[in-house]
């Protein structure tokens, strides 16, 4: 996947469009990402043990990878990462658009 955990991501699009944030999590075999503050659901918790809380939460579901482009941090531009590999052998992500490593 092009995106990781504590990436910076941009939705590019569904109802959520044009919003940034973190990506908490990554399920590669679903090809899924849960992003901060993105699609956000609201579930009613019915308390199970006692003293344990129960009520409305609201929490962060799934979105499809393919719907997030990282954001460089250096331009703050949505950018597919490209991967090159230095002198050394090590492989490092890189923003197309300026050439910055990620």
């Amino acid at each position: 996947m092009h995106i990781k955990t504590n990436d910076m991501v941009v939705v590019l699009s569904g109802r959520d469009r044009g919003k940034q944030g973190k990506v908490m999590s990554v399920d590669p075999k679903g090809g899924k990402a849960i992003v901060e503050g993105v699609s956000v659901a609201k579930r009613h918790k019915k308390p199970r043990k006692e003293g344990e809380p129960g009520g409305i939460i609201t929490m962060e579901t799934p979105i499809y990878a393919s719907k997030l482009m990282r954001v460089c941090p250096k331009c703050d531009k949505p950018t597919k990462p490209a991967s090159i590999f230095k002198d050394d052998g090590e492989k490092v992500r890189v923003c197309k658009q300026c050439g910055a490593e990620i």
